[in-house]
């Protein structure tokens, strides 16, 4: 019978054929820069070696997050107080209708506020879909009950941004706020701190100058911090000490994967805005080749509806040129120019004026790349757009399409064949992603275009080199799991109530076969959508799922064949096969073979699935025999010609 096969080639060109039924086995490699892995000799123990040695690794950096997890479990806290009415009436003068993921993030944060125990929150949420609307929340809360809050964000724009929404948004409330970035005068930042230590200011929002060691809060009861991932290592650190004993919450449009995942294995907690504001369109993204043509119409159409335009150019020494000729393309635009090598003043002059609508094109280095918010801009043109990283350019096209008004983002490139593929792929995703919520889909499709190389930390991404993105991660699972498991169990009892699969002997079955099982190729004649659905097939894990891959694949690809209902019984065999603590199923010359290895725990013998096999074969001993062989038992069973023979014999293990 013909079989369907993944063909791996080893250093020296070694050759292993691997069973489409053990696709699971082998993950896509996304290591540094796209760069090629190191092959290892088929055979050696080069691989294994490299597993253990990330997973000790890997267990240390997790104990650490989870030991800090512990410490903020049992620090002692401070519990805000409930409610007051000052804090609904804040609530009710937002311009905009809350959405429900809105809700339930501000419901999760005062949940966790109320706690004796300080919070860290992870805030995920798009570019424009209110995360700071819920940060104001949390921090009037916070003043409300006579503490101050610190505000971290990434960029000195960003901090005078931040500056001016606060202050609109609690200006009806006696409630001193201010700003500490590089323009401040040494004499502005010395009467700031004398009032910040007196408690005279509630609210101080800065760069990482405000985590500096002079800067010292009277009383510090909330820290929010705007896209984490920005900030140095050394930050990190500063903010870790910080977070044990104050509550913190984190706001993030792209997270990095880390990030990301220490929320989901639970040793941070995860609120996601997923739903975007009433009446929000997306944004129409287009990919074109510089063009005065282009610019001129863009800027055009901007200006005949009355809206603003924002140009990013990303390199100074000739940003005035650029002015020039988009003056004679538009000359009857108010232009004005914004990049870092600005004096401070004269910056935050520009800004101020772009924003109360003074200007109508600001032409700016990526210095607006976080969280600008100009309802009335909603026109943005990438100059040289492949020089970017996609994270990047997904947040500066999130700088417009902030109202209910349509929004366009050009991305001028030069001629195609002088860009990268990386770049053209980069390119290609954000267009791809350009719905309303697609940040998470656009970090993890940057991870697969350049790996995971520094967006993990020094520490962790010669990990990911040496064994690309999704085994990292497996390893990173496995190793919080015996740590939930072993030394903090108590910590995670409840999760690992819910967690546990009653009889899990074994984490997966391995199915070895001659019966023709596979995905005809004239059913479906394309590789890679049959190496997908095979894939898709192997890692599914429920009735639920399955069913539904079914359904889906009957929609696309017409009534299926034999094989495939095979195929899908293949699994379902496979899955009996890990209740019963099988390693391996072996169904081949009408014979089955049940593998168990050597090294189970005492308590997987003493299980009703093994005595029910013992039973059988004692009641049956034609029909089976048992042997070891090679540190392993084996159960063989003679007359089994198809799938449903084996189903057929499952059975009657049970009823025995």
């Amino acid at each position: 019978n013909q079989q369907e096969v993944v063909r791996l080639v080893y250093r020296d060109d070694d050759l292993l054929y691997l069973s489409v039924h053990a696709l699971h086995k082998i993950s896509k490699y996304a290591g540094k820069e796209g760069g090629p892995p190191t092959t290892s000799k088929l055979g050696s123990k080069d691989w294994e070696a490299k597993k253990t040695r990330v997973k000790s690794k890997v267990k240390n950096i997790a104990k650490e997050l989870i030991t800090l997890y512990a410490k903020r479990k049992t620090a002692p806290g401070f519990a805000f107080p409930k409610d007051t009415f000052l804090q609904a009436e804040l609530e009710s003068s937002f311009f905009y209708q809350d959405t429900p993921d809105q809700l339930s993030a501000t419901a999760d944060i005062k949940a966790d506020m109320e706690r004796l125990h300080p919070m860290d929150r992870l805030i995920c949420g798009d570019v424009g879909f209110g995360k700071t609307e819920v940060a104001i929340r949390a921090a009037f809360k916070a003043v409300n009950a006579n503490k101050q809050v610190a505000i971290l964000v990434p960029t000195t724009i960003l901090a005078l941004q931040h500056y001016q929404t606060f202050s609109e948004r609690l200006q009806d409330f006696p409630i001193t706020i201010d700003f500490v970035n590089r323009f401040k005068t040494t004499k502005e930042i010395t009467a700031i701190k004398k009032k910040l230590k007196d408690g005279h200011i509630d609210i101080l929002i800065g760069t990482h100058r405000i985590v500096n060691k002079d800067i010292i809060f009277k009383d510090l009861g909330l820290m929010i911090i705007d896209e984490e991932q920005k900030f140095g290592v050394k930050i990190k650190e500063q903010l870790k000490k910080l977070r044990v004993n104050v509550d913190a919450i984190t706001l993030t449009a792209t997270p990095i994967p880390r990030t990301l995942h220490f929320s989901l294995m639970g040793a941070r907690d995860l609120s996601i805005i997923a739903t975007p504001p009433p009446n929000r369109v997306p944004v129409t993204t287009e990919i074109c080749e510089f063009s005065e043509e282009i610019i001129r119409d863009a800027i055009y159409h901007e200006l005949r509806r009355k809206g603003q335009v924002f140009f990013v150019h990303n390199r100074i020494g000739d940003i005035e040129s650029l002015a020039n000729l988009i003056y004679k393309l538009v000359p009857d635009a108010r232009i004005a120019i914004a990049h870092g090598q600005m004096t401070g003043t004269k910056l935050e002059q520009v800004m101020v004026k772009f924003i109360n609508g003074l200007y109508d094109v600001l032409i700016s280095t990526n210095i607006i790349e976080s969280g600008l918010d100009i309802p009335n801009a909603n026109t943005i043109i990438i100059n040289k757009a492949h020089m970017f990283g996609l994270s990047d350019l997904h947040q500066m096209r999130g700088r417009v399409g902030r109202s209910n008004t349509k929004a366009y983002c050009y991305l001028l490139t030069p001629p195609n064949a002088t860009i990268s593929s990386d770049a053209r792929k980069r390119l290609i995703a954000l267009n791809e992603f350009s719905d309303l919520g697609d940040g998470f889909k656009v970090a993890m499709r940057d991870l697969d275009i350049r790996g995971a190389g520094d967006l993990l930390g020094s520490e962790q991404s010669g990990f990911v080199n040496d064994l690309g993105f999704e085994m990292y991660h497996k390893i990173l699972d496995d190793a919080v799991l015996e740590l939930k498991e072993n030394e903090f169990k108590e910590l995670f009892q409840h999760d690992l109530s819910r967690e546990k699969v009653p009889n899990s002997f074994v984490g997966d079955c391995v199915l070895e076969t001659d019966l023709e099982i596979l995905i005809p190729q004239e059913y479906i004649n394309n590789t890679s959508e049959r190496l997908r659905l095979y894939n898709d097939l192997d890692n599914v894990q429920t009735d639920e799922e399955l069913l539904t891959l079914e359904n889906n694949t009957k929609d696309r690809f017409g009534k299926l064949p034999e094989p495939v209902y095979e195929l899908i019984k293949s699994v379902r065999l496979r899955w009996l096969g890990r209740d019963f603590g099988l390693d391996k199923i072996v169904l081949k010359n009408n014979e089955m073979k049940l593998h168990i290895l050597e090294g189970k725990e005492d308590n997987y013998f003493l299980s009703s699935p093994f005595k029910s096999l013992i039973q059988f074969a004692k009641n049956n001993p034609k029909r089976c025999k048992i042997k070891e062989q090679n540190e392993k038992l084996i159960f063989s069973f003679n007359q089994i010609k198809s799938l449903n023979d084996s189903f057929h014999l499952f059975s009657y293990f049970k009823r025995d």
